[in-house]
């Protein structure tokens, strides 16, 4: 029962974590340097990763940030490697597992100094692996899903136009919104798509081993 569970009970325990950092940040945002505790509208959650607030005071909320950041890569690793088994097609079903987890092993290290190299390399590999789990969850019944699939890889796709056109302002509101709508899509894909959903998908292999045979 734990072990269909750990997606979910790792994201709780991440949440909370990054919750427990949140209330206790001492301030400070690129704004406003003298700002009180976390600015939802300003701060970014990558603020919490510093052992020094933006406001000067010691950051005693890197710790619990840290935390809740392993939890949460490691949540998204079992995902791709529990999604990996439902997809039929090997190779997809590889790329999906290994990519997914180098993905998350690399948002693990959002949280060090290579913080901006490692969020790009990383959200370039998570969005790839979802946008091949979307390929795969559209040729399924999962109406949805598949909708929803495809307003999350607008809004990232949204965000990163904000971060390359210079939206200081708005940036640090529609990554919160981007990470929100993604937990939300994972814990679908994790619980409310099977193997069962996929089975009907015939790989090009399969369909010449049939011809063949």
């Amino acid at each position: 029962m734990i072990k269909k569970y750990l997606v979910l009970i790792g994201l709780i325990i991440s949440l909370s974590f990054l919750t427990i950092a949140i209330s206790i940040y001492p301030g400070g945002t690129y704004q406003n340097k003298h700002s009180i505790g976390f600015d939802w509208s300003q701060n970014y959650i990558c603020n919490l990763f510093e052992t020094k607030a933006l406001n000067g005071h010691e950051n005693c909320s890197f710790v619990w940030a840290y935390i809740g950041m392993f939890f949460y890569s490691i949540s998204y690793a079992i995902f791709f490697v529990n999604m990996s088994l439902k997809i039929p097609e090997k190779t997809s079903a590889n790329i999906i597992k290994y990519v997914g987890m180098l993905a998350m092993l690399l948002t693990f290290l959002i949280a060090t100094p290579f913080h901006d190299l490692m969020l790009t390399i990383s959200n370039i590999l998570f969005w790839t692996c979802i946008t091949w789990i979307t390929a795969f969850i559209f040729r399924t019944q999962h109406y949805f899903l598949k909708l929803y699939s495809v307003i999350c890889m607008c809004i990232f796709y949204y965000a990163v136009y904000i971060h390359t056109s210079n939206n200081w302002n708005l940036l640090p509101i529609i990554s919160k919104v981007n990470s929100i709508c993604t937990i939300i899509l994972i814990l679908g894909l994790e619980y409310f798509t099977k193997k069962g959903d996929f089975a009907h998908i015939i790989t090009k292999n399969q369909r010449d081993y049939a011809t063949n045979h």
